[in-house]
């Protein structure tokens, strides 16, 4: 059964409706996808197929070698921690900048306090607002360079985030509590503090799924 989309452009349909899938698992990690395999699911061109799929390349959340299938991104152990360490180079930086002006990003305290509101849901539900959480941080610093490059670890992120949540490896309280001590460190004016709680908070994250993955690392997430 083809599936319908709603062209923005129907390349950017295509490719929203892929990664809403890859995130929710439906496209597990290390499954194939095909130019004709998305043509024909779509209904749409083979020319149409190949953009959305090296949309998605760009974005990492499909790899392919030369002349090869691209497939949904496999993350193991060590991956996840060259994505943290490169998420906590750009935030730690961010914090402590933000911290020197005591600027405290109101989309991160709204954040926050969505999160707060969710505790009670399943942690998958932390997932959307825990993103804007982080993303706010960078954004506030006004840069554009640094938030398209902290946007292109984004994709990544996304799984990470995603698998953390749905083998709930954290407490949603906990998660509440770590992103409002951050905030309670950039109001105080404390760029050390504020640097060394988003590293804590990052790190904790980081190892229970690195761990995780180390013990059970399946095709999928």
């Amino acid at each position: 059964m083809s599936r319908r989309v709603t062209p923005l452009s129907i390349i950017d349909a295509i490719v929203a409706d892929l990664r809403l899938r890859i995130y929710e698992g439906v496209l597990a990690q290390g499954t194939a996808l095909t130019e004709a395999e998305v043509a024909g699911n779509y209904d749409v061109a083979r020319p149409t197929a190949k953009a959305a799929i090296e949309r998605l390349v760009a974005d990492a959340l499909l790899e392919r070698g030369a002349h090869k299938t691209a497939r949904v991104k496999m993350l193991g152990a060590e991956a996840v921690r060259d994505i943290y360490v490169a998420r906590s180079i750009v935030e730690s930086e961010v914090v402590r900048r933000l911290a020197a002006t005591a600027t405290v990003p109101p989309a991160a305290v709204l954040a926050n306090t969505e999160i707060v509101a969710r505790i009670p849901q399943p942690a998958t539900a932390l997932i959307a607002p825990d993103m804007e959480f982080h993303t706010a941080l960078v954004d506030a610093m006004g840069n554009t360079r640094t938030s398209a490059m902290y946007r292109s670890l984004l994709g990544e992120v996304r799984l990470c985030m995603t698998r953390v949540q749905s083998m709930e490896l954290l407490d949603n309280k906990r998660i509440a509590d770590e992103h409002a001590a951050i905030l309670d460190r950039i109001r105080a004016g404390d760029p050390d503090g504020a640097a060394r709680a988003l590293d804590t908070h990052l790190a904790h994250a980081r190892e229970l799924l690195a761990a995780d993955l180390q013990h059970s690392p399946g095709p999928g997430f």
